[in-house]
């Protein structure tokens, strides 16, 4: 396998295993209804899931100073990709804390660094372009976002209206693909 690919097979086996994928009714957080969830935190609570995605995603880290996740579901898959890559990473908030420091994120961002944000799964893409949106105001460089699952639902054409390519390590089609 070349840098950046992953045994897509093995790694839909492994997800579908630990209950990432459920089948039945729910609201998506786009206020959608689907009849099916991808629940990635499943997954990258168990070390060997989180160290795989790790490394799916850290060929795409090459250029980036930083590593961003927005909280909740990406802050692990960012600490991970962390680790994997020995770069630093950014726990970004949905919305600025109204208290306190007030902060949009935490941990250190140089104006012009050039941050890869990760993400759980994106559907519609809204919560993480506003996440890259904020954070370019605070100076960052971003381009690229990688994801585990893109549900293929207009997340991919949303973050490309703002010039960011998204790089999913699966589709949806590979977890239903059989189900």
């Amino acid at each position: 396998m070349s840098p950046g690919e992953i045994d897509r097979a093995r790694l839909v086996t492994a997800l579908k295993a630990s209950g990432a994928l459920q089948i039945g009714t729910f609201t998506l957080a786009s206020g959608k209804t689907s009849s099916y969830y991808v629940d990635i935190k499943k997954a990258i609570t168990r070390p060997d899931l989180l160290r795989t995605i790790a490394d799916g995603m850290a060929p795409y880290a090459r250029d980036a100073n930083r590593i961003a996740g927005v909280e909740l579901g990406a802050v692990p898959i960012a600490a991970a990709v962390s680790l994997a890559t020995a770069k630093p990473y950014i726990m970004v908030r949905k919305a600025a804390k109204e208290h306190g420091t007030k902060h949009d994120f935490e941990g250190d961002l140089e104006k012009g660094d050039r941050v890869l944000f990760v993400e759980d799964v994106v559907t519609t893409g809204g919560t993480l372009r506003a996440a890259i949106e904020r954070m370019r105001t605070h100076g960052a460089r971003i381009d690229d976002c990688v994801c585990v699952v893109d549900r293929d639902e207009g997340g991919r054409m949303l973050l490309a209206e703002i010039e960011v390519r998204l790089h999913p390590l699966l589709r949806s089609s590979d977890l239903l693909a059989g189900s």
